[in-house]
């Protein structure tokens, strides 16, 4: 696997190409393009994904048209063949990594469609399925059951420009912590999550003491507890960086089995190309170690009308006096029984701190939280449902079964 790091490549989101040439499909045979034509690159990206060692997709094919509504037999397709089809480990994309697919020649204008289309499981007996997910809980490699999209395309909507004579950079954000849903009794289906955002390089970025890694130690990017970017530090250095993101206020949250989690509030990102720093390698983030031991919270969402293809999410939220509401957990329920389980929620007050530019961020312990130390407000969600929020649920002495929920 060719993985192309970009923590230093300063990509930009239309640069000059100085050959401009198709790479396998549509674009042709290598021929000099005329004027009249750009050039596209794709690349694939991913988010940190909630409970698995691995997440493997084998992408074949790149399909692009200008129309958002064009069907997939239309003309009007480029196409980028990746021959041999690539296996690629979406948990390696993270920390601003990205892995290019190739690029290929179009003529000027803007596009709306991409096609995403992966390989299929089918093959001979005992043969590693094309699609997969390693559970860490088992460590086991699980066949990933992929829709009958995959084969067309799994399509992607977007606006992107292509100018004469340059090059234009997208990138596949796959959030693979929402695309993969469990669907109980061990098997596991593909509902992909894709956005097509610029490949320009700007974000957040900080440093946590690596000393005080522990497992399952998340970083992610929120405004009002929605997640827009997440990322995992680097398990030997603890740096970490949430990679293009658009410009805005954010709230930055560490999260650590057995240890306190952490929020540096209103992180100004400026532009599309800036990238501000929470922390540095001689001032780094150090995670605390919780005095009591975490808790979990579980139970059962109901879907009604049922579905066979919409799954919720749960997600465990705390708010602060004067300050954000922040998401601490989050968590797909099985698509079959709708069980769910938030586990190693801290029960410790979490520390906040406020950017400032001047480093190091002062974090201190909240006790003043809502709904309060060990409590949190657990709200359930599906596409086409009303949400659910149980206001108050307290595992400060134990852990709580049976919140369950029930959503039209």
């Amino acid at each position: 696997m060719q993985k192309r790091p970009t923590l230093n490549s300063g990509i930009s989101l239309i640069a000059l190409a100085g050959l401009l040439s198709a790479c396998g499909g549509g674009g042709g045979d290598g021929a000099p393009v005329s004027q009249t034509a750009g050039t596209l690159r794709v690349s694939m990206t991913d988010a940190p994904a909630c409970g698995y060692d691995a997440v493997n997709v084998t992408v074949s094919k790149v399909r692009i048209h200008q129309s958002s509504n064009a069907a997939e037999n239309d003309s009007g397709w480029t196409d980028i063949t990746l021959s041999p089809a690539r296996k690629i480990n979406l948990l390696n994309l993270t920390n601003g990594v990205l892995e290019e697919l190739g690029q290929a020649a179009l003529p000027a204008g803007r596009y709306t469609q991409l096609r995403l289309v992966l390989d299929t499981n089918a093959g001979a007996a005992g043969a590693r399925p094309a699609n997969s997910v390693v559970p860490s809980t088992t460590g086991t490699e699980v066949a990933l059951e992929t829709p009958s999209a995959a084969q067309s395309g799994i399509k992607l909507t977007g606006n992107f420009d292509v100018a004469s004579g340059q090059l234009a950079d997208v990138v596949l954000d796959f959030d693979a912590c929402k695309s993969v849903v469990r669907k109980g009794n061990g098997a596991y289906a593909l509902k992909p999550v894709v956005s097509v955002i610029p490949a320009v390089l700007n974000g957040i970025r900080g440093v946590i003491d690596p000393a005080t890694l522990g497992s399952g130690t998340m970083v992610t990017a929120q405004q009002n507890g929605v997640i827009i970017r997440s990322t995992v530090p680097n398990a030997s250095t603890g740096e970490f960086y949430l990679a293009r993101m658009e410009p805005g206020s954010y709230d930055v949250v560490l999260t650590s089995d057995a240890r306190a989690a952490a929020v540096i509030a209103a992180v100004p990102v400026a532009s599309a190309t800036s990238t501000v720093a929470v922390s540095t390698s001689t001032a780094p983030i150090k995670l605390v170690t919780a005095a009591t031991p975490p808790g979990s919270i579980s139970g059962t969402v109901t879907l009604t009308p049922a579905s066979a293809t919409e799954n919720a999410y749960v997600a465990a939220r705390q708010s602060f006096a004067n300050g954000p509401t922040v998401t601490i957990k989050y968590q797909g329920a099985e698509v079959a029984t709708g069980v769910y389980s938030l586990a190693n929620l801290p029960t410790v007050p979490p520390l906040l701190g406020r950017y400032d530019a001047t480093q190091p961020v002062t974090l201190t312990a909240q006790t003043n939280t809502v709904p309060g130390t060990g409590r949190y407000a657990v709200e359930a969600g599906a596409n086409g449902y009303a949400p659910q929020t149980s206001a108050s649920v307290d595992i400060s002495t134990a852990s709580r079964t049976g919140v369950d929920f029930s959503l039209k």
